[in-house]
C-alpha cells in the first residue's frame, strides 16, 4: 500500500470520526473514542513498564563493580552474573512471543512484571543473609603501642619487632565457602523470564492497532520514555554508591575508607528493593486492559486492515507446535531478517560489553569514583540518547520513512557515531604512580609487576604483607600499597583522619621534603586527567545522540521486514538471539579481557584472590576500546548488504505493481517505502 493511499484512508477515518459522514451512527463514534482511549492507556502503561524494566537493568549495570567487590569475584564472574538476565529471557522468549500473541497479551505482560519484581527482591536478599562487609586492611594486623603518658595513642605500621600473622578466625571457613552472589544470579534469571513478553507482545500490540504511519512515532515515544529508566537507574546507582553498604547496620565512624577507595562498596541492595517495588506497580494496569482493540485504518469495504489480517491469522495460524515450527521456518527463510540479525548481533555484542563496564572504565581510566561515573552516565549520556531517539521518530513520521529510508537512517547514524567513538583511543590518562607496581621506589617508571619489587631497602626492616591492599598517598604524590610498605614508623589521629609519619620510603627518594608522611587512600590523578575526562564526556554525549537518532529506525526495521502473521515471533526471536549470542557472552568475555589487565588483585578477608584493585590504564584502554570497535566494525559490511537487498526488492516490487503483481514475500511491507 502506498503512503498516499494510507494517508487518504486515515483522512477518511478522521472525517467519519468527526461526524462528516452522515451514515455513521453515534454509537460508532463512542466505540472508536473508547478504542483510542484504550490504546493510549496501553501505550502509557507500556511506557511505564519500559521505564521500570530499563531502570532495573541499568541499575544492575551501574552496580556491577559494587557487586564484584562485595562478593570478591573477578570481572568475568561478575559478567556471568550480569548475563544471567539474558539466560532467563532466552529460555522463554520464543514460546512466549508465539503463543502469547494468541492469548491475552496485556495480562501476560502483567505476569511478567510481577516475576521481575520477585527477581529484584531476591537479588537484594544476600545483604540480609551475610555478615557486615569486611574490607581488606593491613592495619588490623598491626601491633599497637602506647607511646605517651597521656591520652595519645600511636600505631606503628612498620612492624620492626613484631610478627606478621595472617587471619585465622572462626568465621573464615564459612565466609570463604559462601556463594551468596548466586542469589543475584537467580534473581536476574527471574527478571529475564519476567521481561520476556514485554517487548514482543507490547510492540506487536501497538503495531496491530496504532496504524502504520503512527507506529514509528509511538515506538520512538515509548523508547524515549524508557530512556528515563536508565537515567534513574544510574542516578540512583550514583546516590546509593555514596552510601556505605552496611548503612544502618554498623557505626559509620568505624569505617576508614571513602567512596574514592577501590575497596569501597556502596548500598547496592537498596536499588534492588526500589526496582522490585517499581516493577510490581508497573504490572497492575495491564490486568485491566482488553485483549484486542479495533485498528486505526479502515479498508475499502469498511473492515479494518489489521482486523482482516488478524482474523486471517487466527484462522490459518493456530497456536500449535506445528504452527510454531512453520513460523520459525518462515523467519529462517526470510533473507532480510537473517541479514538484519547478523548486523544486530555484532552491534549488540559491542554495545552490551561496553555499557556493562563503562563505569569501571571511567573509574580506572580517569580516576573517578563509581558514584561519579554513574552520575555522569545518568545526567549526560542518557538524556542525549532520549533526545536522539525522539528526533529520529519525528523525522520518520514527518517524511513518511519506509523500510529503505529507515535502513539508510540507521546505517548512517551508526557509521558516523562509530568514527566519532574512535577518537576515544587518544583520550586517556597515565597509570597511577604506585610504588613497586607502576613506579619504582626511587620514582622511575615501571612496566611489569613482580611481587619482590614491592620491597626495597627503605622498608626492608619492616615485616609487611605483599598481598593486602590498603593504599596510602605520600607527600611526594606517589601511592604505596600500605603504610607499612611506605616504611612509616608512627602515626597521629585515628580512623579516616589518621596520618602516618616518619615514612622512610619517602625520604628514600632523596627529595627535599619537609613532610615525610602519608594519608589513607590513593593519590588523586593530575589536572590533565580531569581535562581528558571532560573531553571524554562531551564526546560521549555527541556520539550517543547521533547513534540514538537511528534507534527508532532500527526497531521498526524488524517489524517491517517480515509478514504480519509472524511479527510477534520475529521480535521474540530477534530478542532471543540478542540474549543468547550477545547478552550472555559479551559481559563474560569482556570481563575476562579486562581481568588480564589487572596489576594488583585484592585479597579476601580469609585469604585467596579477591577483586582487582589496580589496572594497567594503557592496557585497559587499548583492549577494552579495541574489542568494542573490533566487533562493531564488521557489522557495516552486513548493513550495506541489507540495504542493497532492500533496494533490490523495492525496485522489483515496484515493477510488479505496475504489471499488477502482488510483490515479494521476503518483504511483505516493502510497498510502504517512499523513495526520498
Amino acid at each position: 500500500m502506498t503512503v498516499e493511499k494510507e494517508s487518504s484512508e486515515i483522512n477518511n477515518l478522521n472525517s467519519s470520526a468527526n461526524g462528516q459522514d452522515g451514515n455513521v451512527p453515534a454509537p460508532k463514534k463512542k466505540e472508536e473514542a473508547s478504542c483510542c482511549a484504550s490504546l493510549k492507556t496501553f501505550l502509557l502503561a507500556l511506557s511505564f513498564c519500559y521505564f521500570a524494566k530499563s531502570y532495573a537493568g541499568s541499575f544492575v549495570k551501574s552496580s556491577i563493580t559494587q557487586i564484584e567487590r562485595r562478593f570478591d569475584i573477578s570481572s568475568s564472574t561478575a559478567g556471568m552474573v550480569d548475563g544471567s538476565f539474558e539466560l532467563g529471557n532466552l529460555l522463554m522468549i520464543a514460546f512466549v512471543s508465539y503463543f502469547g500473541a494468541k492469548l491475552h497479551r496485556p495480562r501476560i505482560i502483567a505476569v511478567g512484571c510481577f516475576l521481575m519484581a520477585l527477581g529484584s527482591f531476591l537479588s537484594a536478599m544476600p545483604h540480609f543473609l551475610m555478615g557486615p562487609y569486611k574490607y581488606e586492611t593491613v592495619r588490623m594486623h598491626m601491633t599497637a603501642t602506647n607511646n605517651s603518658s597521656g591520652s595519645t595513642y600511636s600505631v606503628s605500621p612498620c612492624l620492626t619487632n613484631g610478627t606478621l600473622t595472617e587471619d585465622s578466625k572462626p568465621g573464615c571457613v564459612k565466609e570463604s565457602s559462601s556463594y551468596m552472589w548466586v542469589y543475584i544470579l537467580i534473581g536476574n534469571i527471574l527478571r529475564g523470564i519476567g521481561e520476556t513478553p514485554i517487548a514482543p507482545l507490547g510492540l506487536s500490540y501497538i503495531d496491530d492497532f496504532a496504524g502504520t504511519q503512527n507506529t514509528p512515532l509511538y515506538i520512538a515515544c515509548l523508547h524515549t520514555v524508557a530512556m528515563f529508566g536508565p537515567m534513574a537507574g544510574f542516578m540512583l546507582g550514583s546516590f546509593f554508591a555514596r552510601l556505605y553498604v552496611d548503612i544502618g547496620f554498623v557505626d559509620l565512624d568505624t569505617v576508614t575508607i571513602t567512596p574514592q577507595d577501590s575497596r569501597w562498596v556502596g548500598a547496592w541492595w537498596l536499588g534492588f528493593l526500589v526496582a522490585g517495588a517499581v516493577t510490581l506497580i508497573s504490572g497492575i494496569p495491564f490486568c485491566f486492559l482488553p485483549k484486542s482493540l479495533k485498528a486505526a485504518q479502515p479498508s475499502a469495504d469498511g473492515q479494518t486492515l489489521k482486523e482482516t489480517e488478524t482474523s486471517q491469522t487466527e484462522r490459518h495460524q493456530k497456536a500449535t507446535l506445528k504452527g510454531f515450527l512453520l513460523s520459525l521456518k518462515t523467519l529462517a527463510c526470510n533473507r532480510l531478517y537473517v541479514m538484519l540479525m547478523f548486523v544486530t548481533l555484532l552491534k549488540m555484542n559491542s554495545f552490551l560489553g561496553f555499557i556493562t563496564y563503562k563505569p569501571k572504565y571511567m573509574e580506572q581510566q580517569y580516576g573517578q569514583s563509581i558514584s561519579r561515573a554513574n552520575f555522569i552516565t545518568g545526567a549526560s549520556t542518557l538524556p542525549a540518547a532520549a533526545l536522539g531517539m525522539l528526533l529520529g521518530g519525528l523525522l520518520m513520521k514527518k517524511y513518511k520513512f519506509g523500510l529503505l529510508s529507515a535502513s539508510k537512517l540507521a546505517f548512517a547514524t551508526t557509521l558516523v557515531s562509530f568514527f566519532m567513538s574512535l577518537s576515544v583511543f587518544m583520550i586517556g590518562c597515565e597509570n597511577s604512580e604506585v610504588a613497586g607496581i607502576t613506579v619504582s621506589y626511587n620514582g622511575s617508571k615501571s612496566k611489569t609487576l613482580a611481587e619482590n619489587r614491592l620491597f626495597s631497602s627503605c622498608n626492608a626492616d619492616c615485616r609487611c604483607s605483599a598481598q593486602q591492599w590498603d593504599p596510602v598517598c605520600g607527600a611526594n604524590n606517589i601511592t604505596y600499597m600500605s603504610a607499612c610498605l611506605a616504611g612509616c614508623k608512627s602515626s597521629t589521629g585515628s580512623g579516616r583522619n589518621i596520618v602516618y609519619q616518619n615514612c622512610s620510603c619517602i625520604d628514600f627518594m632523596g627529595l627535599p621534603l619537609v613532610n615525610s608522611s602519608v594519608v589513607p587512600g590513593s593519590c588523586p590523578r593530575s589536572d590533565n586527567c580531569s581535562t581528558m575526562f571532560l573531553i571524554y564526556v562531551i564526546l560521549e554525549i555527541f556520539t550517543t545522540f547521533i547513534f540514538a537518532t537511528g534507534g527508532a529506525a532500527a526497531y521498526v526495521i524488524v517489524l517491517w521486514c517480515v509478514s504480519p502473521e509472524v511479527k510477534s515471533l520475529a521480535v521474540g526471536v530477534y530478542m532471543l538471539l540478542i540474549r543468547a549470542l550477545a547478552g550472555i557472552p559479551a559481559p563474560i568475555y569482556f570481563g575476562a579481557i579486562i581481568d588480564r589487565t589487572c596489576l594488583k588483585w585484592g585479597t579476601k578477608f580469609c585469604g585467596g584472590r579477591g577483586a582487582c584493585r589496580l589496572y594497567d590504564t594503557h592496557s585497559f584502554r587499548s583492549t577494552f576500546l579495541g574489542l568494542t570497535a573490533g566487533i562493531r566494525a564488521p557489522s557495516f559490511i552486513f548493513y550495506i548488504c541489507f540495504i542493497l537487498m532492500v533496494k533490490k526488492i523495492s525496485v522489483k516490487n515496484g515493477a510488479q505493481k505496475e504489471d499488477g503483481g502482488k510483490g515479494v514475500h521476503d518483504a511483505p511491507q516493502i510497498e510502504k517505502e517512499t523513495f526520498i
